[in-house]
């Protein structure tokens, strides 16, 4: 991780503010905890928190920055929600693109919403010897839109997005355990053992991130992912929204511990 994974949150966010920093955050900042990030007009908000409200798998809410504000006073005291993502993905209509900052298209009307990450029991795993295989090939997580149907609300509807990563079959109820000890991050898988089961025709080819190998004696483990809304974006092809660009995460100043319930 050329030294990034012992940054501080305010030492990161400086990186990425400079231009230092346009990699996915997995093993970044190691200890503090990973957000997702939605951006919407105001017009959008009540609608989209309800869509999380219903959905607190996929979208477990964690702060709601309102008008006027781009910083994630409890979260991230200090932060700019409009530079301090490595990587943003916009949303016009039917078309995205991917930028590195996106302070010259913000609207005063924007409301700013942080959900939880897997990246944030990450450690845990690892802790526990459980391998977290995007992390050892310092590469993306792979994220697959599955055929799970999220509770609509509003114009917000879509399928949950997950993340995958291989455990030795002897450890998947040990990871079962250790990562439902995070239930405002995603918490326990919502499936492992055979993709097709959730709608996954090809773990070579994700959706979003980079495909990982899967070892002899492994089997792939899906957790409900921070992604989803971006799916809901795109059904609902809005004149504009903002998020993080997939596994291109808001570095928080919490603890990855904050988050943990037994």
């Amino acid at each position: 991780m050329n030294g990034v994974a012992g940054l501080s949150p305010v030492e990161f966010s400086r990186a990425v503010r400079q231009g230092r920093w346009r990699k996915p955050t997995a093993g970044c900042c190691s200890g503090y905890a990973q957000m997702n990030l939605v951006v919407l007009p105001g017009s959008y908000a009540t609608d989209f928190q309800a869509f999380c409200e219903k959905n607190p798998k996929p979208c477990p809410l964690l702060e709601r920055v309102d008008r006027g504000r781009v910083e994630a006073v409890t979260l991230a005291p200090g932060s700019d929600l409009r530079t301090d993502c490595p990587g943003y993905k916009v949303f016009r209509g039917r078309q995205t693109e991917f930028r590195e900052n996106v302070t010259d298209i913000w609207q005063d009307d924007f409301v700013s919403f942080l959900l939880g990450c897997s990246f944030t029991f990450e450690q845990a795993m690892l802790k526990n010897a459980i391998p977290v295989r995007h992390i050892e090939l310092s590469c993306n997580v792979p994220m697959y839109i599955t055929d799970i149907p999220c509770e609509p609300a509003g114009p917000f509807h879509g399928s949950m997005v997950v993340s995958m990563r291989p455990v030795p079959e002897a450890l998947v109820e040990l990871t079962y355990a250790v990562t439902g000890g995070y239930p405002a991050v995603h918490g326990a898988p919502v499936h492992h053992g055979d993709p097709k089961t959730i709608g996954i025709g090809d773990l070579t080819s994700p959706d979003f991130g980079d495909p990982v190998p899967i070892n002899k004696g492994e089997i792939p483990v899906f957790w409900a992912c921070g992604v989803t809304p971006q799916v809901a974006l795109r059904n609902l092809a809005p004149e504009i929204a903002i998020t993080h660009a997939p596994g291109f995460m808001f570095v928080s100043d919490r603890r990855d511990e904050d988050f943990f319930v037994g």
